[in-house]
Protein backbone atom coordinates (compact mmCIF):
# COMPACT_ATOMS: atom_id res chain seq x y z
CA UNK A 1 0.00 0.00 0.00
CA UNK A 2 1.18 3.56 -0.74
CA UNK A 3 2.62 5.66 1.95
CA UNK A 4 0.26 8.76 2.80
CA UNK A 5 1.60 12.17 3.85
CA UNK A 6 0.48 14.49 6.24
CA UNK A 7 -1.04 17.30 3.95
CA UNK A 8 -2.42 14.76 0.72
CA UNK A 9 -2.76 11.08 0.40
CA UNK A 10 -1.86 11.50 -2.94
CA UNK A 11 1.37 14.33 -2.97
CA UNK A 12 3.85 13.47 -5.95
CA UNK A 13 6.24 12.57 -3.02
CA UNK A 14 4.65 10.81 -0.64
CA UNK A 15 6.03 9.51 3.44
CA UNK A 16 4.00 7.61 6.65
CA UNK A 17 1.47 9.38 8.49
CA UNK A 18 2.69 11.39 11.02
CA UNK A 19 1.49 11.78 14.91
CA UNK A 20 -1.67 13.78 15.73
CA UNK A 21 -0.12 17.10 16.41
CA UNK A 22 2.66 17.24 13.82
CA UNK A 23 3.15 20.22 12.22
CA UNK A 24 2.13 19.85 8.25
CA UNK A 25 3.89 20.40 5.24
CA UNK A 26 2.78 22.59 2.40
CA UNK A 27 1.67 20.39 -0.63
CA UNK A 28 0.67 21.80 -4.20
CA UNK A 29 -2.24 18.92 -4.90
CA UNK A 30 -5.18 19.21 -2.53
CA UNK A 31 -7.07 15.99 -2.41
CA UNK A 32 -10.79 15.82 -4.11
CA UNK A 33 -13.35 14.39 -2.21
CA UNK A 34 -16.60 12.91 -3.70
CA UNK A 35 -19.29 14.32 -1.47
CA UNK A 36 -21.38 11.34 -1.69
CA UNK A 37 -20.08 9.80 -4.73
CA UNK A 38 -20.49 12.80 -7.79
CA UNK A 39 -24.06 13.98 -6.40
CA UNK A 40 -24.32 16.64 -9.10
CA UNK A 41 -24.81 13.75 -11.63
CA UNK A 42 -26.12 10.54 -10.14
CA UNK A 43 -28.55 9.95 -6.75
CA UNK A 44 -26.10 10.52 -4.24
CA UNK A 45 -24.76 7.43 -2.11
CA UNK A 46 -25.19 5.21 -4.95
CA UNK A 47 -22.46 2.81 -6.22
CA UNK A 48 -23.33 4.77 -9.64
CA UNK A 49 -22.60 8.43 -7.73
CA UNK A 50 -19.48 6.68 -6.17
CA UNK A 51 -18.37 4.98 -9.75
CA UNK A 52 -18.91 8.37 -11.61
CA UNK A 53 -16.73 10.01 -9.17
CA UNK A 54 -13.87 7.54 -9.41
CA UNK A 55 -14.24 8.70 -13.22
CA UNK A 56 -14.26 12.22 -12.74
CA UNK A 57 -11.00 12.11 -11.02
CA UNK A 58 -11.88 11.92 -7.18
CA UNK A 59 -9.12 10.78 -4.92
CA UNK A 60 -11.60 9.86 -2.15
CA UNK A 61 -15.51 8.76 -2.22
CA UNK A 62 -17.76 9.90 0.81
CA UNK A 63 -20.15 7.83 2.01
CA UNK A 64 -22.13 8.66 4.97
CA UNK A 65 -22.84 5.63 7.29
CA UNK A 66 -26.12 4.64 9.37
CA UNK A 67 -27.10 0.81 10.19
CA UNK A 68 -29.33 -1.37 9.86
CA UNK A 69 -31.57 -3.21 12.47
CA UNK A 70 -29.34 -6.52 11.90
CA UNK A 71 -26.06 -4.56 12.55
CA UNK A 72 -24.70 -3.58 8.54
CA UNK A 73 -23.54 -0.20 7.71
CA UNK A 74 -25.41 1.02 4.72
CA UNK A 75 -24.73 4.57 3.07
CA UNK A 76 -27.49 6.83 3.50
CA UNK A 77 -27.26 10.67 4.13
CA UNK A 78 -29.26 10.01 7.14
CA UNK A 79 -31.27 7.01 8.80
CA UNK A 80 -34.58 8.71 8.01
CA UNK A 81 -35.02 7.34 4.27
CA UNK A 82 -38.19 8.78 3.24
CA UNK A 83 -36.55 11.70 1.16
CA UNK A 84 -33.73 9.51 -0.46
CA UNK A 85 -35.52 5.73 -0.91
CA UNK A 86 -38.80 4.89 -2.58
CA UNK A 87 -40.02 3.16 0.56
CA UNK A 88 -42.64 5.62 0.87
CA UNK A 89 -44.28 4.05 -1.92
CA UNK A 90 -43.80 0.23 -0.75
CA UNK A 91 -47.43 -0.89 0.85
CA UNK A 92 -45.26 -3.52 3.00
CA UNK A 93 -43.22 -1.09 4.65
CA UNK A 94 -46.52 1.71 5.35
CA UNK A 95 -46.59 0.64 9.48
CA UNK A 96 -42.89 1.27 10.04
CA UNK A 97 -43.67 4.84 9.33
CA UNK A 98 -42.58 6.71 13.00
CA UNK A 99 -41.85 9.52 14.83
CA UNK A 100 -38.14 9.77 16.22
CA UNK A 101 -35.91 12.63 17.56
CA UNK A 102 -32.53 12.21 16.53
CA UNK A 103 -30.24 14.79 17.62
CA UNK A 104 -32.67 16.83 19.02
CA UNK A 105 -34.45 17.23 16.11
CA UNK A 106 -38.07 15.21 15.79
CA UNK A 107 -38.38 13.77 12.42
CA UNK A 108 -41.30 11.28 10.81
CA UNK A 109 -40.71 9.15 8.14
CA UNK A 110 -38.72 5.55 8.20
CA UNK A 111 -35.13 4.65 9.59
CA UNK A 112 -32.78 2.44 9.00
CA UNK A 113 -32.71 1.00 12.30
CA UNK A 114 -36.14 -0.78 12.12
CA UNK A 115 -34.87 -2.04 8.61
CA UNK A 116 -33.27 -5.58 8.16
CA UNK A 117 -30.49 -4.97 5.02
CA UNK A 118 -32.50 -7.79 3.46
CA UNK A 119 -35.41 -5.10 3.57
CA UNK A 120 -33.48 -2.21 2.38
CA UNK A 121 -32.33 -4.06 -0.62
CA UNK A 122 -35.19 -3.72 -1.62
CA UNK A 123 -35.55 -0.19 -2.27
CA UNK A 124 -34.27 1.68 -4.68
CA UNK A 125 -32.79 5.35 -4.49
CA UNK A 126 -34.19 8.38 -5.40
CA UNK A 127 -32.55 11.83 -5.80
CA UNK A 128 -32.90 14.03 -2.70
CA UNK A 129 -32.85 17.51 -4.42
CA UNK A 130 -35.01 16.54 -7.67
CA UNK A 131 -35.59 20.57 -7.32
CA UNK A 132 -31.98 21.64 -7.76
CA UNK A 133 -30.98 18.40 -9.91
CA UNK A 134 -33.89 17.70 -12.10
CA UNK A 135 -31.48 15.66 -14.24
CA UNK A 136 -30.67 13.04 -11.59
CA UNK A 137 -34.57 12.26 -11.61
CA UNK A 138 -33.95 10.12 -14.75
CA UNK A 139 -32.10 7.44 -12.56
CA UNK A 140 -34.74 7.02 -9.81
CA UNK A 141 -35.31 2.92 -9.20
CA UNK A 142 -32.74 2.06 -10.97
CA UNK A 143 -30.39 1.75 -7.83
CA UNK A 144 -29.80 0.15 -4.84
CA UNK A 145 -28.82 1.46 -1.23
CA UNK A 146 -25.27 0.06 -0.95
CA UNK A 147 -23.26 -1.51 1.83
CA UNK A 148 -20.26 -0.22 3.35
CA UNK A 149 -18.37 -3.32 2.21
CA UNK A 150 -19.71 -2.59 -1.75
CA UNK A 151 -18.60 1.12 -1.16
CA UNK A 152 -14.97 -0.54 0.08
CA UNK A 153 -14.82 -2.95 -3.10
CA UNK A 154 -15.94 -0.08 -5.44
CA UNK A 155 -12.78 2.07 -4.09
CA UNK A 156 -10.47 -0.52 -4.43
CA UNK A 157 -11.65 -2.32 -7.81
CA UNK A 158 -11.23 1.66 -8.97
CA UNK A 159 -7.78 1.56 -7.44
CA UNK A 160 -6.07 -1.83 -9.35
CA UNK A 161 -8.24 -0.53 -12.61
CA UNK A 162 -7.27 2.88 -12.60
CA UNK A 163 -3.93 2.24 -11.08
CA UNK A 164 -4.12 5.51 -9.30
CA UNK A 165 -5.28 5.34 -5.45
CA UNK A 166 -8.86 5.68 -4.98
CA UNK A 167 -9.70 6.35 -0.97
CA UNK A 168 -12.43 6.17 1.20
CA UNK A 169 -13.79 9.12 3.81
CA UNK A 170 -16.71 7.67 5.88
CA UNK A 171 -18.43 10.25 8.39
CA UNK A 172 -20.17 8.42 11.52
CA UNK A 173 -23.78 9.29 11.07
CA UNK A 174 -25.44 10.51 14.26
CA UNK A 175 -22.87 7.78 16.66
CA UNK A 176 -24.59 9.05 19.79
CA UNK A 177 -27.93 7.63 18.63
CA UNK A 178 -26.95 4.73 17.64
CA UNK A 179 -24.53 4.16 20.55
CA UNK A 180 -27.81 4.73 22.43
CA UNK A 181 -30.28 2.16 20.69
CA UNK A 182 -27.16 -0.60 20.83
CA UNK A 183 -26.49 -0.79 17.36
CA UNK A 184 -22.75 1.75 18.05
CA UNK A 185 -21.43 2.40 14.67
CA UNK A 186 -17.78 2.07 15.23
CA UNK A 187 -17.11 -1.50 15.37
CA UNK A 188 -18.64 -2.61 12.28
CA UNK A 189 -16.87 0.41 10.62
CA UNK A 190 -13.48 -0.84 12.14
CA UNK A 191 -13.91 -4.78 11.04
CA UNK A 192 -14.98 -3.66 7.79
CA UNK A 193 -11.82 -1.58 7.00
CA UNK A 194 -10.17 -4.74 8.74
CA UNK A 195 -11.59 -6.83 6.16
CA UNK A 196 -10.47 -4.39 3.15
CA UNK A 197 -7.16 -4.64 4.85
CA UNK A 198 -7.23 -0.88 5.73
CA UNK A 199 -5.91 -0.31 9.22
CA UNK A 200 -3.02 0.84 9.38
CA UNK A 201 -2.11 4.70 9.28
CA UNK A 202 -0.89 4.82 5.27
CA UNK A 203 -4.49 3.17 4.80
CA UNK A 204 -6.32 5.64 2.03
CA UNK A 205 -8.87 6.53 4.66
CA UNK A 206 -10.09 9.18 6.31
CA UNK A 207 -12.84 9.05 9.28
CA UNK A 208 -14.83 11.78 10.09
CA UNK A 209 -17.73 12.42 12.81
CA UNK A 210 -19.59 16.22 13.94
CA UNK A 211 -19.08 14.53 17.31
CA UNK A 212 -15.76 14.41 19.48
CA UNK A 213 -16.03 11.43 21.72
CA UNK A 214 -16.54 8.64 18.98
CA UNK A 215 -13.48 10.36 17.64
CA UNK A 216 -11.77 10.16 20.62
CA UNK A 217 -12.53 6.63 21.34
CA UNK A 218 -11.34 5.88 17.87
CA UNK A 219 -7.94 7.06 18.64
CA UNK A 220 -7.67 4.87 20.83
CA UNK A 221 -8.42 1.46 18.85
CA UNK A 222 -7.28 2.53 15.45
CA UNK A 223 -4.39 4.03 13.30
CA UNK A 224 -5.85 5.19 10.39
CA UNK A 225 -6.51 9.29 10.39
CA UNK A 226 -9.51 10.92 11.96
CA UNK A 227 -11.12 14.39 11.20
CA UNK A 228 -12.75 16.73 13.02
CA UNK A 229 -16.17 18.09 11.47
CA UNK A 230 -17.16 21.38 12.30
CA UNK A 231 -20.93 22.88 12.04
CA UNK A 232 -22.00 26.24 12.13
CA UNK A 233 -20.23 28.78 15.14
CA UNK A 234 -23.34 28.53 17.98
CA UNK A 235 -23.89 24.73 17.18
CA UNK A 236 -22.74 21.85 19.39
CA UNK A 237 -21.64 18.49 18.78
CA UNK A 238 -24.71 16.26 19.90
CA UNK A 239 -22.04 14.44 22.20
CA UNK A 240 -21.66 17.56 23.94
CA UNK A 241 -25.22 18.33 24.39
CA UNK A 242 -26.16 15.11 25.87
CA UNK A 243 -23.24 15.74 27.96
CA UNK A 244 -24.52 19.10 29.40
CA UNK A 245 -20.93 20.31 28.30
CA UNK A 246 -20.89 24.08 26.94
CA UNK A 247 -18.36 22.89 24.03
CA UNK A 248 -19.63 24.62 20.25
CA UNK A 249 -18.14 24.32 16.99
CA UNK A 250 -16.69 27.72 17.71
CA UNK A 251 -15.01 26.76 20.62
CA UNK A 252 -13.08 23.82 18.55
CA UNK A 253 -11.92 26.38 16.07
CA UNK A 254 -10.33 28.53 18.30
CA UNK A 255 -6.09 28.44 18.14
CA UNK A 256 -6.68 26.42 21.83
CA UNK A 257 -9.46 24.77 20.46
CA UNK A 258 -7.63 23.50 17.30
CA UNK A 259 -4.52 22.54 19.11
CA UNK A 260 -7.44 20.05 21.22
CA UNK A 261 -8.80 18.43 18.38
CA UNK A 262 -5.00 17.88 17.18
CA UNK A 263 -4.57 15.62 20.36
CA UNK A 264 -6.74 12.42 18.59
CA UNK A 265 -7.08 14.13 14.74
CA UNK A 266 -5.11 14.54 11.62
CA UNK A 267 -7.66 16.91 10.63
CA UNK A 268 -10.41 19.26 10.53
CA UNK A 269 -13.88 19.32 8.43
CA UNK A 270 -15.19 22.64 8.15
CA UNK A 271 -17.43 24.54 6.38
CA UNK A 272 -16.98 26.64 3.63
CA UNK A 273 -17.79 29.78 5.54
CA UNK A 274 -14.71 29.12 8.35
CA UNK A 275 -13.06 29.44 5.52
CA UNK A 276 -14.14 31.92 3.45
CA UNK A 277 -17.14 33.40 4.36
CA UNK A 278 -19.92 35.97 2.98
CA UNK A 279 -20.80 39.56 2.85
CA UNK A 280 -24.28 40.98 2.67
CA UNK A 281 -24.60 40.32 -0.53
CA UNK A 282 -23.65 36.73 -0.47
CA UNK A 283 -20.21 37.75 -1.93
CA UNK A 284 -17.32 36.19 -1.20
CA UNK A 285 -15.56 38.01 1.30
CA UNK A 286 -11.68 38.22 2.27
CA UNK A 287 -10.99 34.45 4.20
CA UNK A 288 -10.26 34.36 7.42
CA UNK A 289 -7.16 32.65 9.09
CA UNK A 290 -9.11 29.00 9.95
CA UNK A 291 -6.57 27.48 7.48
CA UNK A 292 -3.39 29.12 9.05
CA UNK A 293 -4.71 28.67 12.57
CA UNK A 294 -5.29 24.84 12.19
CA UNK A 295 -1.94 24.39 10.13
CA UNK A 296 0.00 25.83 12.61
CA UNK A 297 -1.61 23.31 14.80
CA UNK A 298 -0.78 20.16 12.15
CA UNK A 299 -4.22 19.81 11.16
CA UNK A 300 -5.27 19.05 7.89
CA UNK A 301 -7.92 21.08 6.46
CA UNK A 302 -11.00 19.48 3.97
CA UNK A 303 -13.87 22.37 3.14
CA UNK A 304 -17.47 21.20 2.77
CA UNK A 305 -19.09 21.08 0.36
CA UNK A 306 -18.75 22.89 -3.09
CA UNK A 307 -21.79 22.65 -5.10
CA UNK A 308 -22.14 23.54 -9.04
CA UNK A 309 -26.24 24.69 -8.76
CA UNK A 310 -26.74 28.45 -8.33
CA UNK A 311 -28.23 28.45 -5.13
CA UNK A 312 -24.94 27.07 -3.38
CA UNK A 313 -22.75 30.10 -4.89
CA UNK A 314 -21.55 32.99 -4.10
CA UNK A 315 -23.65 36.19 -5.82
CA UNK A 316 -20.87 36.94 -7.99
CA UNK A 317 -20.45 33.08 -9.79
CA UNK A 318 -24.11 32.67 -10.49
CA UNK A 319 -24.79 32.33 -13.76
CA UNK A 320 -27.69 32.32 -16.12
CA UNK A 321 -31.18 32.48 -14.38
CA UNK A 322 -30.25 33.34 -11.29
CA UNK A 323 -33.16 32.70 -9.75
CA UNK A 324 -33.37 29.20 -11.40
CA UNK A 325 -32.74 26.15 -8.49
CA UNK A 326 -31.15 24.38 -11.02
CA UNK A 327 -28.93 25.98 -13.41
CA UNK A 328 -25.10 25.59 -12.71
CA UNK A 329 -22.42 28.26 -12.20
CA UNK A 330 -19.02 29.00 -11.98
CA UNK A 331 -17.82 26.43 -9.87
CA UNK A 332 -14.35 26.56 -11.10
CA UNK A 333 -13.69 30.05 -10.15
CA UNK A 334 -15.19 29.17 -6.47
CA UNK A 335 -12.62 25.97 -6.24
CA UNK A 336 -10.08 28.41 -7.16
CA UNK A 337 -10.68 30.71 -4.41
CA UNK A 338 -10.43 27.89 -1.94
CA UNK A 339 -7.85 26.39 -3.01
CA UNK A 340 -5.69 29.63 -3.06
CA UNK A 341 -6.88 30.22 0.58
CA UNK A 342 -4.49 27.03 1.44
CA UNK A 343 -7.21 24.15 2.19
CA UNK A 344 -5.91 20.80 1.76
CA UNK A 345 -8.85 18.83 -0.02
CA UNK A 346 -12.85 20.08 -0.89
CA UNK A 347 -15.81 18.24 -0.54
CA UNK A 348 -17.37 18.48 -3.89
CA UNK A 349 -20.87 17.20 -5.52
CA UNK A 350 -18.88 17.68 -8.91
CA UNK A 351 -15.30 16.60 -9.01
CA UNK A 352 -14.35 16.93 -12.44
CA UNK A 353 -14.69 20.84 -11.81
CA UNK A 354 -12.14 20.68 -8.72
CA UNK A 355 -10.34 18.10 -10.82
CA UNK A 356 -9.79 20.20 -13.98
CA UNK A 357 -9.36 23.18 -11.21
CA UNK A 358 -6.57 21.58 -9.76
CA UNK A 359 -4.92 20.06 -12.86
CA UNK A 360 -4.35 23.43 -14.47
CA UNK A 361 -3.24 24.65 -11.21
CA UNK A 362 -0.49 21.54 -11.52
CA UNK A 363 0.71 22.37 -14.98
Amino acid sequence: MTHINRRTVLAMTLTALPAAGTPCRSVARPIVIGHRGASAWRPEHTLAAYQRAVDDGADFIEPDLVITRDGVLVARHENEIGGTTDVASRPAFADRRTTKTIDGTTLTGWFTEDFTLAELKTLRAVERIPQHRPGNVAYNGQFDVPTFDEVLALAQRASRDTRRTVGVYPETKHPSHFQRLGLALEPPLLAALARHGLTGPDAPVFIQSFEVSNLRALRQQTQVPLIQLLGAPAQQPFDAVLSRARLTYADLATPAGLQGVAQYAQGVGPAKDWVIPRDAQQRLAPPTRFVADAHACGLLVHVYTLRPENPFLPAELRRGDTASLSERGDLAAEARAYLEAGVDGVFTDDPATLRAVINAAKS
